[in-house]
């Protein structure tokens, strides 16, 4: 395929552009290159009578600015440098021996230890703020004991203390802010599943993966109603456990135990001891009989996990969540949170895409009728005539053979759209639409352009309509651009099913066996990355592969 220009493909920045450094890196060594530069300052301009100096001491602050230096180097020049909790673990050590060498207790340099937890809390979270207080606590203990001994125990006492209270604050604080942004990010992406090109089934299986991946969880299962009563039960999995989505119809008595929790209940359990609660009014929370959860917990095959009712406007549900670690009740009380949410919207996709399949059905039935009364019926008329001047001109005459024959092409032809007719009224056909129109408009291209282009669809999944309207967009627009920039006079188009994804592969001949330079399709790939695809370009001597993988 010719390409599009260099130039062009510019335009869309997340291709070409290059990655800036990470700004929060570069801020967080900086201000540990500042406090290393400000410790070897105090150093020099305090009185010696306040602060222990000697040998060891010296090389210890000089030893920090030139780690903090190389670090702040490698965050200004490596994009994206990891900068984990081990690094802020070494921080702490440094901080210990800087205070051991300033004479323990009276040291000034025990404020320090607090920028090691605030950058590991507001970046990593309460537990890892939480392990790095007490790692300090127990440093500064370590450290004035191996200076002064037992001599300055109740001025250690006070900076333990402080060390450690003023510590779990920020972590604590830190905490909160880092799960209300994730919250808001999942909550954000819950607001956006209503892309109706997917359907309502892909809506449900996105948003219980997004959940599990939040809670950290290992199973996701959703028991829901519809409106003619019947029940559902989709299954998500964990990805590393490596298991597909699984979906199952349900009788009603099997799931009755799984419906035990109460029709309106919000619930927490807890196994080792067993102990179960459930959100009340007033977001206040209150114990409820444990066996049915424990039920519940080994139909789940589990021993923590969080539910919640479904808020539909018919039929019923409830929504599970299992992990492998103690849930709290702030992730119960979320996840209703996310339901009261997400399921409203989905029960408007659903009602849309029922009334558009009873607006098409309807559509459907107009159309075959107007086609019975202005085609068939026409042609019923003419095989009339014709029967009618074959009977008059009786069976000795010449044209008789040729109007027996145009009597066999008329029944003929009446026979085929009448089968077609029934077929399109009640919506079925031989081929799923997406390839009928494909071998249509493959046809159209043939014609027009002397391209001949094959299609294999065998192995293509069934997709929605609206789905297959964007695929037979992606497919049409990369097919014209074998027409329009290539020399090649065959191509071909495969569609199949890979790892949960539609997978479209769009090949050509490579002009003058030689391979194109690289190139990115912009508006084809901006409309496969708009349905949160994916489109990459594979050109070789023999031929040039747009490779376009879409999820179902």
């Amino acid at each position: 395929m010719h390409e599009e220009t260099l130039q062009q493909a510019a335009t869309i920045p997340s291709f070409r552009r290059p990655a800036a450094p990470d700004a929060e890196a570069w801020m967080v060594f900086g201000m540990r290159m500042l406090l290393a530069v400000s410790a070897l300052l105090t150093l020099y301009i305090g009185p010696a009578d306040l602060i222990a100096t000697g040998v060891w001491t010296w090389l210890f602050f000089h030893a920090y600015v030139l780690h903090s230096l190389v670090l702040l180097c490698v965050a200004r020049v490596r994009a994206g440098f990891w900068h984990g909790p081990v690094i802020y673990w070494v921080d702490i050590g440094w901080y210990g021996l800087m205070i051991y060498a300033t004479g323990g207790a009276p040291s000034p340099f025990f404020s320090f230890f607090f920028f090691a937890i605030l950058a590991a809390s507001f970046q990593r979270g309460f537990d890892d703020g939480a392990r790095l207080t007490l790692g300090s606590a127990a440093m500064v203990t370590i450290a004035v004991l191996a200076a002064q001994g037992l001599s300055s125990i109740q001025l250690l006492l006070l900076r333990a203390t402080f060390v450690l209270a003023l510590g779990y604050m920020i972590a604590y604080w830190a905490g909160l802010a880092i799960d209300q942004r994730r919250r808001l990010s999942l909550l954000r992406d819950v607001s956006r599943l209503s892309n109706p090109r997917f359907g309502v089934q892909h809506t449900l299986d996105s948003l219980m993966e997004k959940i599990l991946r939040f809670y950290g969880g290992t199973t996701c299962v959703l028991l829901m109603q519809d409106a003619a009563g019947r029940w559902t039960l989709n299954t998500v999995h964990h990805p590393a456990a490596g298991r597909p989505v699984n979906r199952s119809s349900m009788r009603e008595d099997a799931v009755q135990p799984l419906l035990a929790l109460g029709e309106h209940a919000t619930v927490l359990y807890r196994g080792t001891p067993a102990r179960a609660e459930q959100l009340l009014a007033g977001e206040r929370w209150g114990d409820v009989d444990p066996g049915a959860c424990a039920g519940v917990a080994d139909l789940l095959d589990t021993d923590f996990f969080i539910s919640a009712a479904l808020p539909l406007r018919k039929g019923a549900g409830r929504i599970f969540v299992t992990a492998p670690h103690r849930l709290r009740r702030a992730d119960a009380t979320f996840l209703n949170h996310i339901v009261q949410q997400a399921f409203p919207v989905i029960e408007t996709i659903d009602l849309l895409d029922r009334l558009a399949s009873e607006a098409a059905f309807r559509e459907r039935q107009t159309i075959a009728r107007d086609l019975h009364d202005s085609t068939i019926q026409p042609y019923i008329g003419l095989r009339n005539a014709v029967s009618a001047i074959r009977n008059g001109a009786g069976d000795g005459n010449p044209v008789t053979p040729e109007l027996d024959h145009l009597v066999a092409m008329c029944t003929e032809v009446i026979g085929d759209m009448r089968q077609f007719a029934h077929r399109f009224r009640n919506g079925r056909q031989e081929e799923p639409e997406l390839q009928i129109a494909l071998k249509r408009h493959l046809a159209k291209v043939r014609s027009f352009f002397d391209v001949d282009v094959t299609l294999d669809a065998q192995h293509a999944p069934l997709i929605s309509d609206r789905m297959a309207a964007e695929v037979f967009q992606v497919v049409s627009e990369g097919i014209s651009n074998i027409c329009k920039h290539t020399h090649a006079r065959t191509a071909h188009v495969q569609m199949s099913e890979e790892a949960g994804h539609l997978a479209i592969d769009i090949v050509n001949p490579a002009d003058g066996g030689t391979p194109c330079a690289p190139f990115l399709p912009v508006s084809l790939a901006e409309r496969v990355f708009s349905l949160g695809g994916q489109l990459a370009v594979e050109p070789s001597p023999g031929e040039t592969v747009i490779r376009v993988r879409m999820p179902l």
